[in-house]
């Protein structure tokens, strides 16, 4: 990795997910982006029951300085601005003083206030998610996304559907970028590859409400001589039972490196997203993953995937349909199905995607940098009537 550029404009990213979660589109962005400048991942603020007072903490890893606000609070979950953390922006700007002309980045609109108080000279957000839709969102949460969506120089969307939201309240400087892929990465599970006595069918990602649980209790059911590996965190189903069968299998978080070995394992890779509110506008990264990986895809009707992936992804709307799906799939033809994915791969490399990313943001700041050296003609209320038109 070489070092950051000191002539370049520093990057303050502000995200509703951890560094250190799920690796997907902020991490895969923001760290090739940060080969070339120095970069600040801020997180949301942090519950803990281990402090009396909030403390700024900041942790060097993967090329970027992470930063949080540990919190003494009780609550399970702390958005930018709630009760209790309005110290988070001037702990910040002292700990950002010699941030050199910031771009600030925003994975949640509601660091909007913090993002504005870091005086940015570019200001970006990247609308990966519809969070007013998720479960437990705040109720702010709509007014403050339309504001961002309004506010920000730079406007980039996650998934058509997410789209076609954001060009409601912005028809300049937006842009569609969908989440990519590291192909390279995800081939290796191909190695793996191996015939088990009874085949798998697999899901890899964070399992919350976006995740149909009757669905996969239902497949597991009509599936015995399956089994259905579940890969990755539970999250925000507190309360709620989750599918328990001799032939589900779960395997909890796992790290980035680690997964390409544990879908080698998998002879099916599934979607079993919900229709609900909080999936209307996802599109998942996990399609290209698993293409990239060699497998066969079965997926719920999601749109995104309707519309990008309908040709290389079995769609299907139920259990029964789900398990029809898997036993056709099994012995689909590699070849086949790589000829149809390769130049998806190719162009959705995460390598391609952050470049033409960087080069809008930059041009962007260019624009910002020509408009600000033009001296603007102030006119007196006399002027004004004269130059308007008769």
């Amino acid at each position: 990795m070489r070092p950051p550029d000191p002539t370049r404009s520093d990057l303050i990213v502000l995200s509703h997910l951890r560094w250190n979660f799920v690796w997907q589109r902020p991490q895969h962005l923001i760290s090739r982006m940060a080969n070339a400048r120095r970069t600040w991942f801020v997180e949301e603020p942090l519950p803990s029951g281990g402090v009396e007072r909030p403390i700024l903490r900041s942790a060097e890893t993967d090329g970027i300085t992470r930063v949080w606000l540990e919190v003494p609070t009780g609550a399970h979950h702390l958005d930018f601005g709630d009760p209790g953390t309005e110290c988070y922006a001037t702990a910040l700007g002292e700990l950002l003083e010699d941030a050199t002309s910031p771009w600030v980045w925003m994975y949640t609109p509601m660091a909007l206030e913090i993002a504005q108080q870091m005086r940015p000279s570019l200001l970006i957000y990247d609308v990966m998610d519809d969070l007013a839709a998720f479960k437990n969102a705040s109720a702010t949460m709509v007014l403050r996304q339309h504001q961002a969506i309004a506010v920000a120089d730079v406007v980039f969307a996650g998934g058509r559907s997410l789209f076609e939201k954001v060009r409601k309240h912005r028809d300049e400087t937006a842009y569609l970028f969908p989440s990519g892929v590291e192909p390279e990465h995800y081939a290796c599970a191909r190695a793996h590859k191996m015939r088990h006595e009874r085949p798998v069918a697999g899901y890899v990602g964070v399992i919350d409400e976006r995740l149909d649980l009757e669905l996969i209790d239902g497949l597991a059911r009509v599936l015995p001589d399956w089994d259905v590996h579940l890969v990755g965190p539970v999250a925000k189903l507190e309360g709620v039972p989750l599918p328990d069968r001799p032939n589900i299998k779960w395997f909890g978080q796992q790290r980035y490196e680690d997964l390409p070995r544990l879908m080698g394992g998998f002879d099916v890779a599934l979607m079993p997203f919900a229709l609900n509110a909080s999936t209307r506008s996802i599109s998942p990264t996990k399609t290209l993953e698993y293409l990239a990986a060699g497998l066969p895809v079965v997926s719920t009707r999601i749109p995104d995937v309707v519309t990008d992936y309908a040709s290389v992804v079995d769609l299907q709307d139920d259990a029964d349909g789900f398990a029809r799906a898997c036993r056709n799939v099994y012995d689909h033809s590699l070849e086949e199905r790589d000829l149809k994915i390769d130049p998806l791969l190719r162009f959705h490399h995460w390598d391609s995607v952050a470049p033409r990313m960087e080069e809008l943001i930059a041009a962007a700041a260019e624009s910002q940098v020509v408009s600000e050296s033009v001296t603007p003609i102030v006119l007196d209320d006399d002027a004004r009537s004269s130059a308007a038109p008769g």
